[in-house]
């Protein structure tokens, strides 16, 4: 009936809304815009939003937003559902979004990350950016630091560790902002947008002598795998 069709209608007109961030965001944005499917998509950088592919269909939100802002933004556009396709470490950003939902009558879904099941033999693990940090002072060589901007500041601190640090970050005027202030100085920054090939990985420990590689466990999309099979080819540690 008309009342139907109406009601309907309106269901259409009605957006899904992404919080992106991450090489599974932009597939999925990628992936509904092939479906004909519009869709609003929430990225905390310039650089964020460079990445992603214009399109009438997506609409994108730039800017962090805290818990408050997030549940007016869900509130005021009206969406279908949201889906959290965040880093799976920004796990402030997730808990964000989540109490901002909260008894909001709009599903959830959380886009997670495929990860690496059980410990790597041979790589040592830290519970968190400063024991890492911590340790590296007991080791030698160049290091390659592929955590991102975010925890430079764990290592950076360090002066001993600083002036062997190379630190791969996205290239993004955020990121290089961040290595300034943490006193990297420009021959130790490289900027690239991932993830990276096994041989790429390897060029880059070969190209800047890198004695030790630090890493993020962060799963197939990040590159993990890569980035272990570079270090066990070039015989340095993780």
């Amino acid at each position: 009936d008309v009342e139907r069709s109406r009601g309907l209608g309106d269901v259409y007109k009605r957006q899904i809304l992404i919080f992106a961030g991450t090489t599974e965001g932009r597939a999925l944005s990628e992936a509904l815009t092939d479906a004909g499917i519009a869709h609003t998509v929430c990225v905390a950088t310039e650089y964020g939003e460079i990445v992603l592919k214009e399109n009438p269909l997506v609409n994108i939100h730039r800017g962090r937003m805290d818990q408050e802002e997030i549940r007016h933004f869900v509130e005021k556009g009206n969406f279908l559902a949201v889906v959290d396709a965040t880093h799976p470490y920004a796990t402030v950003v997730t808990q964000n979004i989540k109490a901002a939902m909260k008894d909001l009558s709009i599903p959830y879904l959380r886009l997670k990350r495929e990860r690496e099941e059980g410990r790597i033999e041979g790589v040592r693990y830290f519970e968190d950016h400063e024991a890492c940090a911590e340790a590296l002072c007991q080791t030698v060589g160049n290091i390659l630091l592929t955590t991102g901007s975010k925890e430079l500041h764990a290592y950076a601190v360090r002066e001993e560790i600083r002036k062997r640090l190379f630190v791969r970050v996205l290239p993004g005027v955020e990121s290089i902002e961040i290595c300034h202030r943490e006193q990297i100085p420009g021959k130790q920054i490289i900027a690239m947008q991932g993830p990276f090939g096994t041989e790429l990985n390897e060029a880059l420990i070969r190209q800047y002598d890198i004695g030790v590689l630090v890493t993020k466990e962060s799963g197939q999309a990040g590159g993990f795998p890569e980035k272990i099979r570079a270090a066990e080819h070039t015989k340095i540690p993780v």
